[in-house]
This record gives C-alpha cells, sequence and structure tokens, in this order.
C-alpha cells in the first residue's frame, strides 16, 4: 500500500504547491499581515516574535484547512470517483490526502518565520526555530481534518467560503492576531476552549510563555471531534459520488 499511495502524495503536494491561490493566501498574505502588525505603532522585539509565532499559526491552519478545497474540487470533477475505482484503499486516499495537508504546511510555516528572522530580525536559539516548525506542524493535524470533513461533505464553492469563515473566525477568537489577555473575560473564556487557542499556545511556550495543561486536552479533544467529522463525511461521500 505505501509503495502505491507515494506516488499519489507526491502528485497531491505537487498540485497544491502549484496553485496560485494556495501560494497568495497560505504564504504571502500571513507574511504580509505579519509585517503590517509587527511594525505598526510602539512595537519591541518581545512582540515581534509573539506576533510571529500567531501569525505562522494562523498560516499553518489556513494551508491545513485549504486540504479541503483541492478534495472538493476532485469531487466536483470526478477525479474522486476515478480513485474510487483505482486499486489505492479507501483509507489509503484520506491518510494520503491528509499528509499532503501535512507537507503543505510546512513552507506556510517557515515564510513567517523567516519574515521574522530576516525582515524584523527575531533572534532565537536554533532549537527553538527548529521546536516552533515542529510544534505548528503537528499541531496543525487538527485543522487538516477539519477542512477535509468540509471537503468531502460540500461543494468546491461552499468548502471555500466555509473555509475562510472558519479561519478567519478561529484566528479571531483564538488569539492569534491579537493576544486573549486583550479580551474581555468571557470572550477569553470561550477562547481557551477553541483549538485555535491551544495550538498557538503550544508555539509561543517556545518563547517561554507557560502553557495550560488544559491547552492539551483541548487541541486532543478536537482533534479526535474534527477525525470524526471527516470519516463520517468521507462515508457520506461514497454514497452521493
Amino acid at each position: 500500500m505505501i509503495r502505491a499511495l507515494g506516488p499519489y502524495l507526491a502528485l497531491e503536494v505537487r498540485r497544491t504547491l502549484r496553485d496560485p491561490s494556495f501560494l497568495v493566501f497560505t504564504m504571502v498574505m500571513p507574511v504580509i499581515m505579519y509585517l503590517l502588525f509587527s511594525n505598526v505603532g510602539q512595537v519591541d522585539e518581545e512582540w515581534r516574535a509573539f506576533s510571529m509565532v500567531g501569525m505562522a499559526a494562523y498560516a499553518a491552519l489556513g494551508a491545513a484547512v485549504s486540504t479541503g478545497t483541492g478534495v472538493a474540487s476532485d469531487r466536483s470533477t470526478g477525479w474522486l470517483r476515478q480513485l474510487r475505482v483505482t486499486a489505492l484503499p479507501p483509507t489509503g486516499v484520506v491518510v494520503a490526502r491528509a499528509a499532503s495537508g501535512a507537507v503543505t504546511v510546512l513552507p506556510a510555516v517557515t515564510s513567517v518565520l523567516a519574515a521574522g528572522s530576516l525582515v524584523n530580525g527575531v533572534r532565537l536559539a536554533p532549537w527553538q526555530w527548529l521546536a516552533l516548525v515542529g510544534l505548528l506542524w503537528l499541531g496543525s493535524l487538527p485543522f487538516t481534518l477539519l477542512g477535509l470533513g468540509n471537503g468531502y461533505r460540500l461543494s468546491a464553492q461552499a468548502t471555500g467560503v466555509v473555509n475562510m469563515v472558519g479561519v478567519v473566525g478561529l484566528s479571531v477568537a483564538g488569539g492569534l492576531w491579537f493576544p486573549t489577555e486583550a479580551f474581555p473575560d468571557w470572550l477569553r473564556s470561550v477562547a481557551q476552549s477553541t483549538p485555535a487557542s491551544p495550538f498557538t499556545a503550544l508555539g509561543r511556550a517556545v518563547l517561554g510563555v507557560p502553557v495550560d495543561g488544559w491547552a492539551y486536552v483541548v487541541l486532543s479533544g478536537w482533534a479526535m471531534v474534527f477525525g470524526a467529522y471527516a470519516v463520517v463525511s468521507y462515508g457520506r461521500s461514497a454514497r452521493t459520488v
């Protein structure tokens, strides 16, 4: 199975990276937003590093969820139907799609981190840079599953709209753009229960910001919820494609 999935995985990664919309919305826009947010008003090096992690998490979230847009397009063009009649097992197709989404998260994350280092002069130890990439990469898995669930369930147009609204909503509520400490008490409590807040907290822990153990529970719980959603949506697509 692994030998059969290898070429398919490589194909999906190439298709995604060649998509101009992917490059713009998951790499260019997060970099521009980061440089804007971190250079307007009275800012210091600490804020530039803090903002860098949040915007890298935003880029990772967008790249992960966008996997579902490609799935929805495959359904509309009949590509998913063709895959169902090949020797590829259904679970293998889902795993390969999730893996391709995970791979495409890396350039999204590293583009923001590179802007932080090269443009804003953020200085971290080598292990901190590697830890940031690793944590944001692994932590983005729940959002990849969310995107897959949307793609298998919704039309291509609806998936794009739902994904865009979801990414913006999760980013704002989760404190990716602005620190949750500035939120009202009631909104801060809500933010802590969203999947984006603990996801960003993992990255900011590398900067020395303490992480509540609750963050791991919340993120793991959302991973199971989104995973179940993806599985159910895939089963539904098998009856409609």
